[in-house]
C-alpha cells in the first residue's frame, strides 16, 4: 500500500465548496478516501460533490452546516458515520473575514463572527470527531488550517490574524489531550493563497 492510499479511509473537510477546502476533498477522493464536504449553502457544495461522484462513483457526500453553529459538528460526524460508517480523517477549513483594515476600527460584530467561526466552528468540529473517533478505538487524523498569518502580524488582517493564533494554539492542546487515542492534531499554516476567499486583497491594488 501506497504512502497516499487512503482506501476505506473517510473524511470530513469543512470549507469546501471552493479553494483549499475543494483541493482537499479531491486530493482525498483521488487517493481512496470518502468524503463528507460541507459549506454553509447547500448550493455552492452540491456540484463539488457531484464532480466528486462522477469521477469516483459514491465517494462523496455533501452536507450543509453552517461552521459556527455548535450542532454543526455533530451534524457531520453524524453525516459520515450514518453513510461511510466511520470516521478516521477532519480538515477543518472552514472561514470567514469581514473585517478588512486597521485592528482598532474592527467592531464587537466583527471580532464574534470571526471567532464564531475560525475558533468555536473548529473547535465543535474538533470535540465531535474526536468523541467519534475515542469510540472507534482506533485512532484518527485532525488537521486545522492556520495561517502564517497566525505566526506573524498582517496589518489590516488584525482581527483574522488573532483567530490563527488561537487555532494554532487549540491545535497544540488538543494533541496532547488526545496523543493518549492516537488521535494526532496538526496546524497547516498557508501564506497567500488566490482563492476568491482572499480576493479583497489580491484583487483590489
Amino acid at each position: 500500500m501506497g504512502s497516499h492510499d487512503l482506501s476505506g479511509r473517510v473524511a470530513i473537510i469543512s470549507g469546501a465548496s471552493r479553494g483549499i477546502g475543494e483541493a482537499a476533498a479531491w486530493s482525498f477522493a483521488r487517493a481512496g478516501a470518502a468524503v463528507v464536504i460541507s459549506s454553509r449553502k447547500v448550493e455552492n457544495i452540491n456540484p463539488v460533490a457531484e464532480k466528486i461522484n462522477r469521477s469516483h462513483k459514491d465517494r462523496a457526500r455533501a452536507v450543509p452546516a453552517h461552521a459556527g453553529n455548535p450542532e454543526s459538528g455533530e451534524k457531520l460526524v453524524g453525516q459520515a458515520v450514518e453513510h461511510f460508517g466511520r470516521i478516521d480523517i477532519v480538515v477543518n477549513n472552514a472561514g470567514t473575514n469581514p473585517h478588512l483594515g486597521p485592528l482598532l476600527a474592527a467592531t464587537e460584530s466583527q471580532w464574534d463572527k470571526i471567532f464564531e467561526v475560525n475558533v468555536k466552528g473548529y473547535f465543535w468540529l474538533c470535540q465531535a470527531a474526536a468523541r467519534q473517533m475515542q469510540k472507534q478505538g482506533n485512532g484518527g487524523k485532525i488537521i486545522n488550517i492556520a495561517s502564517v498569518a497566525g505566526i506573524k502580524p498582517s496589518p489590516m488582517l488584525g482581527v483574522y490574524s488573532v483567530s490563527k493564533a488561537a487555532i494554532i494554539m487549540l491545535t497544540k492542546v488538543l494533541a496532547v489531550e488526545l496523543a493518549p487515542d492516537n488521535i494526532q492534531v496538526n496546524a497547516l499554516a498557508p501564506g497567500f493563497v488566490k482563492t476568491r476567499f482572499s480576493q479583497a486583497i489580491w484583487g483590489n491594488e
